[in-house]
């Protein structure tokens, strides 16, 4: 597939990392005759219709799936699987102090629903080689993108071009060099970027079960003092309903569940979530894995630019991580493809910075509002505990918010509407904090406003 030939090996970009991000980039540059190399360790498994599903599943937005119908993958997913859901519900599983019951989840149930916006559905639940390979098929329709696959990098040298020199010695150059290559990048390590860090108390378990009763078309949240438990619906397959199920508790907690054996566990499971959870008949595959936010302190250096987990992992409460990722494809496709058809340098720091100053900022903001669900929800002090679940039945009944909450959450808008009222900062509407409760009234406190969201953003576009 590849000869030695200088001039062939000679790309405008090169990708390191060929995930569903690096794969997407690959996909935009190359539809608008741009030459471009992808290079990664490992090829996704192949597909079959009857396999049971991947444990590594994302809740795609419909701006996602606006980027994949654009670089033309879309149709591939639609031919293996993916599975709709119209409504997502989020609440506090409540107990009868009492008795111990856990309370229904009416109380304090915020639900949102596709129908109240006149869309389609809110999302997809896909599985992520199933979205990687729709995305290196579409790689292969395009003459002028390469996939190198099996590729292990074993020099990375940036002066006048990029240079990539890989294990096997076959050498490949370029203008831009993306590392698209996950949490641990080695691009941005060997760009000596630094990463901040903050490891939560938390674990997350993923779980893919087999159930009973109908199909579901709702992904649900119940939180709970040690975390929330999750639901996700996945693809019928061959007439049995399938979902994926996220159980984020304390490390001990986690490893003490990790040890049971599948029919113990799946009593412990039905015992622990939330009564809306259909009957599960299987337990299939379980993997669990520490939750860890970072944010590279910046997303470009000479010919150098990051994309996607390898400048950004988040608290997937939300199931944000591959959307912001996706937006971030957007956002540099459009950055590089402007200056190229201008004639201007696509690699210069000009260009790359554009990209930066658009998406630093809103990730950055997103994981301060996983931060401030996650130290919100995780504790049982009185106060925050009747003031969450307030807002969490006042959220329900509040038409307006909602639907604002859910075009954000879809990607349908970006920024807040202009005519708002200066909406005091989120902190300042808390009493005097109590013992305990420093955290969360610290994460409120860089949560900017509304109003402030709209105030950058005139700033940005004004400048």
């Amino acid at each position: 597939m590849n000869t030695n030939s200088q001039q062939e090996n000679h790309f405008d970009v090169l990708i390191v990392g060929g995930g569903m991000v690096g794969s997407a980039i690959a996909c935009r540059l190359g539809q608008v005759g741009m030459k471009v190399a992808v290079f990664d360790r490992f090829m996704p498994k192949a597909f079959a219709d009857d396999q049971t599903p991947d444990l590594r599943v994302s809740a795609l937005s419909p701006s996602s799936i606006e980027l994949l119908k654009t670089v033309k993958a879309w149709p591939n997913i639609e031919a293996m699987r993916y599975a709709p859901y119209q409504r997502m519900a989020v609440w506090e599983k409540l107990q009868n102090p009492i008795t111990g019951d856990v309370l229904p989840s009416s109380l304090n149930r915020t639900e949102f629903d596709a129908q109240e916006l006149n869309e389609p559905m809110l999302g997809v639940i896909v599985e992520n080689r199933v979205t990687q390979l729709a995305l290196h098929q579409r790689i292969a329709e395009l003459d002028n993108v390469q996939l190198i696959v099996p590729a292990e990098v074993s020099t990375i040298d940036i002066d006048e071009h990029v240079r990539i020199e890989l294990a096997d010695g076959q050498v490949f150059t370029g203008e831009l060099l993306v590392g698209a290559d996950g949490a641990n990048s080695m691009v941005k390590q060997w760009a000596g970027i630094a990463t901040e860090e903050k490891p939560y108390d938390q674990h997350a378990m993923v779980i893919t079960v087999k159930y009973q009763g109908r199909q579901e078309d709702i992904t649900w949240q119940g939180f709970t003092s040690t975390g929330p438990e999750a639901f996700l619906p996945l693809p019928d397959i061959q007439g049995e309903h399938y979902g994926s199920l996220v159980w984020y508790n304390l490390p001990e907690n986690i490893k003490s569940l990790s040890s049971l054996n599948d029919e113990p566990f799946k009593n412990k499971l039905q015992r622990s979530f939330p009564e809306d959870l259909p009957e599960v008949s299987e337990v299939l595959e379980r993997g669990s894995f520490p939750l860890v936010r970072r944010h590279a302190e910046r997303y470009f250096q000479n010919r150098l630019v990051l994309a996607g987990d390898a400048a950004h992992t988040i608290n997937p409460l939300a199931g944000q991580g591959v959307n912001l990722g996706f937006q971030d494809v957007n956002t540099l496709t459009d950055s590089i493809i402007e200056a190229r058809d201008k004639g201007e340098a696509f690699w210069s720091d000009t260009v790359l910075s554009q990209y930066e100053r658009t998406r630093r900022p809103q990730n950055a903001m997103m994981m301060r509002i996983m931060d401030l669900f996650y130290h919100t929800f995780s504790n049982d002090i009185v106060p925050v505990k009747l003031a969450r679940n307030l807002g969490l039945g006042v959220a329900g009944r509040f038409s307006f918010g909602q639907k604002l909450v859910m075009k954000y959450a879809m990607g349908l808008v970006h920024v807040w509407p202009e005519k708002l009222p200066e909406i005091p900062a989120i902190a300042d509407l808390l009493p005097a904090t109590p013992p305990g409760l420093d955290k969360v009234k610290e994460t409120m406190a860089t949560i900017p406003t509304p109003f402030d969201l709209w105030q950058q953003f005139k700033n940005r576009s004004e400048h």
